[in-house]
């Protein structure tokens, strides 16, 4: 009854003729498209105002938000020509969803949607035009359309920005709710409690799916922006450590793998080193698992530039926990003791409002800053944006030319207050980067924190972000990697793979889902991407299956980035030979491996369809033949750890089996979604 009526009440998409966005672009500009349209009330039949509106697209960075206007009309404008899904969110209305919306170069499709009051149902989102499965009768398995893996499971609460809420107990690995096949809710792995019985509420995530195979006929080029992130994998410790799986759109891949030290030689007479090299997939017969990485050039600590750095803390009520405030002051006091003489340091805190702690101090005052860093106590709600607004206004008071002027806000990342989406932070964020104000987010605390917010603004704000579990984690941002974590040695960097047809056939980046670029972006120096701080690594990994392996290479790998202060952009191009592919696993240098070991144990946590082979005691045997001395290091046998308790934990049924058998999965396809 309940299918039937949603099914009857769905909201209605319009689509009309697609028309002329109106002006051309600037010459050499990358063509652009538009969507628009209007959002009314299903009953009422009125206009809604003030709904959330964003679109993704794998031709897009990031998501395109709007909101609309009091007639209930809205317009996202200028994004590339690609296949997108929009999604529309208010409160007291039901989440609706509509993908695969196909758009042209510079033309223009009306969207004109009605939404449902939540009193017709709880808390699914809606996804526009159910797909059906055509399951077929090979005995090698079946088709794959790359939208199957990204709308599997999108039957989850929705929280800011379209994120995911996930009620996640501490010892059961699945959301309150299933996924969706064929236009029908299935349920989730029944959960379990800890023994204390509570749920960790309030955990705020989005995904943005599972990269596609492409063949290299269709698509030779790769292109993505880098991330140094590493939030994502102490987060899944967390949450591991405590007793529960997290939540699959938690996972970043690529967060997981760039977590490790893969032990990269420092660049001399470049910017950056290029390491790659390669090996058969454990998990994916006949393709090739190829591993690039990019390490930027060391800065010694005495060549470190002088920071002016104002930290902004959130002191709202929900931080009043000593795994929140308190490991944020034990986190803080930490870094001071990293500071100099070169550096100054200013906090202002934030509540219900927000207020200055410390002016600007030289970090030779050390007893001035650690007396200001434990008078803070918790108060009021959570005005984020106020704290952020103060805290730009401080550091542009005292902007250090040539030196690292950076705000570090520390959060669970809940904003009740100030800041959402459709305020004009992110602009605001964007322009201090541009003027050499950058923002970094450390995050703090299990159950009411939002990953999402907390991720967006250190990318919008050209910094990094990461997440405090534990006090050991505060000592490797802070104290270990200091110099890397405040010190731009270049911005903006993009990574692109030019794939041989004549020796790849097909491919496939594992991870950086939300970091993905189109080829035309690769060169154009107005698109932004991330930045990569002094010493760091960027590491990625991909599945390619080779044609002829007898060619002399396999690809090209191009690095385009700017100086820290920006300017037009520079190139580095290496080929990737043939010969840099080992023939096995074991013949592959230690640190390739553990890179591997890392991105299938994120793969495997997010429920990835081509983790399936991969079970989780093949992954210890895989991190057992690591070999030592890298398998005793103190990173890689936690890493060991977390693998074995996901195992025990991991109580999923395989949502993918009855569909495409394990036994019977070709390397190649999954479902096709007609």
């Amino acid at each position: 009854m309940l299918k039937s009526l949603l099914r009857s009440t769905l909201p209605l998409l319009l689509m009309t003729s697609s028309v002329p966005v109106g002006a051309q672009p600037d010459a050499g500009a990358p063509p652009t498209s538009a969507i628009f349209g209007t959002v009314i009330d299903v009953e009422t039949r009125k206009p809604i105002a003030d709904v959330v509106v964003s679109a993704t697209s794998p031709s897009l960075q990031g998501e395109q938000t709007v909101v609309t206007d009091a007639q209930g009309n809205y317009r996202i404008p200028r994004i590339p020509a690609g296949t997108y899904t929009v999604r529309f969110e208010k409160e007291e209305y039901k989440p609706y969803a509509r993908p695969g919306i196909q758009l042209r170069v510079n033309r223009a499709i009306r969207l004109t949607v009605e939404l449902l009051g939540e009193k017709f149902s709880a808390t699914e989102l809606i996804v526009g035009a159910p797909p059906t499965i055509d399951v077929g009768s090979t005995n090698q398995g079946v088709n794959v359309d790359p939208e199957f893996i990204k709308r599997i499971a999108v039957a989850r609460p929705v929280g800011p920005g379209g994120a995911t809420r996930s009620s996640q107990p501490l010892a059961g690995p699945a959301p309150d709710h299933g996924y969706v096949v064929d236009g029908s809710p299935q349920p989730a792995p029944e959960r379990t409690l800890a023994p204390n019985g509570q749920p960790f509420f309030d955990m705020y995530f989005k995904g943005y799916g599972v990269n596609p195979t492409v063949d290299t006929e269709e698509e030779r080029f790769s292109t993505f922006s880098v991330d140094t992130d590493t939030a994502s994998y102490t987060l899944t410790r967390a949450y591991l450590e405590r007793g529960s799986l997290p939540d699959e759109q938690a996972v970043r891949v690529e967060e997981f793998v760039n977590t490790f030290d893969y032990d990269y030689a420092s660049a001399t007479d470049a910017p950056f080193s290029v390491n790659v090299e390669g090996f058969p997939s454990p998990a994916r017969k006949g393709y090739q698992v190829v591993h690039i990485g990019v390490k930027a050039r060391d800065v010694s600590r005495d060549q470190r530039k002088p920071g002016n750095l104002v930290f902004v803390i959130d002191v709202s009520g929900s931080m009043n926990m000593e795994n929140r405030l308190g490991l944020v002051k034990r986190s803080l006091r930490l870094l001071v003791d990293a500071l100099d003489e070169r550096d100054q340091v200013a906090i202002v805190v934030y509540g219900s409002t927000a207020h200055q702690v410390l002016a600007p101090t030289n970090a030779s005052k050390k007893a001035a800053i650690l007396s200001a860093i434990d008078s803070l106590q918790p108060e009021g709600a959570t005005n984020a944006q106020a704290g952020i607004e103060l805290g730009y206004a401080l550091a542009a008071s005292h902007l250090v030319k040539g030196g690292i002027n950076r705000i570090v806000l520390c959060s669970d990342g809940v904003a009740n207050n100030g800041i959402t989406e459709a305020d004009g932070i992110w602009e605001r964020v964007k322009d201090q980067a541009a003027a050499g104000v950058t923002l970094s987010t450390v995050g703090f605390g299990m159950g009411n924190y939002n990953d999402v917010l907390m991720e967006r603004l250190a990318q919008v704000g050209e910094g990094n972000y990461s997440y405090v579990d534990k006090l050991q984690e505060a000592r490797r941002i802070f104290v270990q990697n200091l110099t890397g974590t405040l010190q731009v040695v270049a911005k903006d960097v993009k990574l692109q793979v030019e794939f041989d047809r004549k020796t790849v056939s097909r491919y496939r980046l594992i991870g950086y889902e939300n970091r993905l670029l189109t080829r035309q972006q690769f060169d154009d120096d107005r698109v932004d991407a991330g930045e990569v701080g002094a010493g760091h690594a960027v590491t990625a990994l991909y599945e390619v299956k080779l044609r002829d392996p007898s060619q002399t290479n396999f690809g090209t790998l191009r690095i385009r980035y700017k100086a820290p202060e920006g300017g037009s952009s520079k190139l580095i191009e290496k080929a990737m030979p043939v010969t840099l592919l080992r023939p096995a696993y074991e013949k592959a240098a230690s640190p390739t491996r553990l890179s591997y070991v890392a991105a299938a144990f994120a793969e495997k946590l997010r429920g990835s369809y081509w983790a399936r082979p991969l079970t989780y005691d093949a992954l210890v045997s895989l991190w057992a033949e690591l070999g030592t001395p890298l398998k005793n290091r103190q990173d890689v046998v936690e890493l060991g750890e977390l693998i074995r308790l996901a195992k025990k934990l991991d109580l999923r049924e395989d949502r993918f089996e009855s569909i495409a058998p394990v036994r019977t999965m070709d390397a190649d396809r999954v479902p096709t979604i007609k």
